[in-house]
């Protein structure tokens, strides 16, 4: 099968790799989730991915604790789940980079967008965890500014529903799903897709967002071969 992108930013967020357990790791959900994105790496497919952290930390909801140390726990969060990541690939004898924008130089690579860019070019994985490395920036925006970085095609993210809602489908049953939206409705409608500042990073640098359910995990392989899942933002 032909991949309809060359190259594409996926997206994942921390509560996927918790699976039923809705905290911390569930091994057999990654692994299943990581053999999706390794059928993408096998039909040719250049894959960078961004972790999120909410399985093991929310700094929104930490309290009274300084945002700043907050969105630092949120961080390191982020570099556990890409470990774990990395791992199930590699267990599936996948090829894969960890970079981190905190340095840990026992754990993983400093990012260097040529280093990965390179990786990438040689077939294969790079996760990219630690957010941007700045407290005040969300994964969501991580995965914009890496997707920019690395010229990526798509930003695939993966959530746990299967598109745009004009409201919340989980609250409302008459919620109407998007099949696709431009970014100004996303701006200006304050849709759930990702974070303003993601949105306008993508918008101003023409990066199409296609958001999906990751209760299949094969929607990843099937969102990068083109079919028509989730809603599409561009």
């Amino acid at each position: 099968m032909e991949p309809k992108y060359k190259r594409v930013l996926l997206k994942l967020s921390g509560e996927a790799l918790a699976g039923n357990l809705k905290t911390g790791l569930d091994y057999p959900t990654i692994l299943s989730i990581c053999e999706s994105i390794k059928k993408c790496a096998d039909i040719g497919t250049e894959v960078g991915i961004v972790v999120g952290g909410g399985n093991f930390w929310r700094g929104r909801s930490s309290g009274n604790m300084d945002r700043t140390r907050a969105d630092h726990i949120g961080m390191l969060a982020t570099a556990m789940n890409a470990l774990a990541v990395a791992d199930a690939l590699e267990s599936l004898g996948a090829i894969v980079r960890v970079q981190t924008a905190i340095s840990m130089q026992q754990v993983a690579e400093p990012y260097i967008r040529n280093r990965a860019v390179r990786h990438l070019e040689k077939g294969r994985i790079v996760i990219f965890g630690c957010g941007t490395g700045n407290p005040f920036f969300s994964t969501d925006t991580a995965s914009s500014l890496r997707a920019a970085e690395i010229e990526a095609d798509i930003i695939l993210k993966a959530t746990m529903v299967d598109g745009v809602y004009d409201k919340d489908p989980h609250k409302y049953s008459d919620a109407v799903k998007y099949d696709t939206l431009t970014f100004a409705e996303v701006l200006n409608k304050n849709l759930a897709v990702m974070d303003s500042t993601a949105a306008s990073m993508c918008k101003d640098n023409n990066i199409p967002i296609l958001v999906f359910n990751l209760s299949r995990p094969d929607n990843i392989f099937d969102a990068v071969c083109g079919k028509e899942i989730g809603t599409l933002v561009k």
